[in-house]
């Protein structure tokens, strides 16, 4: 496990963090490393996941790493299709309740926010669809959302997380409503994209939803790692597994990009108050749920090339939607697993 521990203050960080944003439409775009017609192209779907160590730095540095990552995964791996942790814009701020931190949400992110307008850029300059994680504020509601673009720049819609934990150290129900846009798949450029959030990950009711609706891939920015109760506890493998089961039940690749590194919550005064260390393992299944690439410890990035037409077809001629009974899944609608009549 990387060896790198990023501390912060959460006023502290809050101040740099809104000082960089005001000034955001002068900082100048991401150099690319040569013309981005000579960048190798599949006329499949190729998508990568970029995995990020939370290094010691300032808050416009969280930027310009996953602006960097995400290039790499274009010019190093031919992506079209690149997916980024879960609010990479900076630490994982759900460790500890604090109200400051509702300052870091985005407002009117579909109309006229400095930020996803960068994004924007990025993509259509890349030519990748592109699916940017935000935390985002609606007059008085605050969501974890994910704004989908496509590889000419456009913006094709929004998903809000639909399910929040609350545990030590992940402490998201102060922060985020639960979502109201339901599931959502779009048609980009490059296929059928679905996109859940960290602990939707773990209802398989999220990715079947998103496998009806006609999703080639299944993609899952995360932010995961130790327990600060219980350090011992590791959950890496049972989490891969989950998802593992998602894509061979669904016979959907899943794909799924988490942060690593330890982050240390400090008090006002300077002494640690709580850490977590995220334990990366980013992954990329096939159709069968089979782990074809994982990240290795640190910075990585790993991509696979989708034929989703290969796909769809052994998708129907296994019959698993064919077969689906949905009048006999009414206890899925419930909370305790009583149909009312019979309560």
């Amino acid at each position: 496990m990387t060896s790198n521990v990023y501390t912060y203050e959460p006023s502290a960080f809050v101040k740099d963090y809104l000082s960089y944003m005001k000034t955001l439409a002068d900082l100048p775009p991401v150099s690319l490393p040569a013309p981005i017609e000579t960048v190798v192209r599949s006329d499949k779907m190729k998508v990568a996941a970029v995995q990020l160590e939370t290094p010691p730095c300032g808050a416009i540095e969280f930027l310009i790493r996953v602006e960097e990552g995400i290039v790499k995964a274009v010019y190093e791996h031919g992506a079209n299709l690149v997916l980024i942790q879960e609010l990479f814009l900076g630490p994982y701020f759900c460790q500890s309740q604090n109200a400051l931190l509702f300052s870091l949400a985005e407002a009117d992110i579909l109309e006229d926010n400095a930020f996803i307008k960068r994004m924007q850029e990025l993509a259509k300059r890349l030519g990748i669809v592109l699916p940017v994680s935000i935390f985002e504020r609606k007059n008085n509601a605050y969501y974890n959302s994910v704004v989908m673009i496509d590889a000419d720049g456009s913006i094709l819609g929004k998903y809000r997380k639909t399910h929040i934990p609350d545990g030590t150290g992940y402490q998201e129900k102060f922060y985020f409503t639960p979502g109201d846009t339901g599931y959502k798949v779009w048609n980009t450029k490059v296929g059928v994209v679905g996109v859940g959030i960290c602990w939707d990950q773990w209802h398989p009711e999220c990715a079947r939803s998103m496998a009806l609706m006609g999703a080639d891939v299944i993609l899952y920015p995360t932010a995961i790692g130790s327990e600060p109760q219980d350090p011992t506890i590791n959950s890496a493998k049972h989490w891969q597994r989950t998802m593992q089961g998602h894509a061979a039940a669904n016979m959907v690749p899943v794909v799924a990009s988490n942060r690593i590194g330890t982050e240390v919550l400090l008090n006002p005064d300077g002494t640690e108050r709580q850490r977590i260390t995220f334990y990366g393992c980013s992954f990329i299944t096939d159709n069968t749920g089979a782990l074809i690439h994982e990240a290795k410890d640190g910075n990585d990035i790993i991509s696979a090339e989708i034929d989703i037409h290969e796909n769809r077809a052994i998708r129907a001629a296994w019959g698993l939607f064919r077969d689906r009974r949905p009048e006999m899944y009414g206890t899925l609608l419930t909370k305790d697993g009583q149909l009312s009549q019979s309560k």
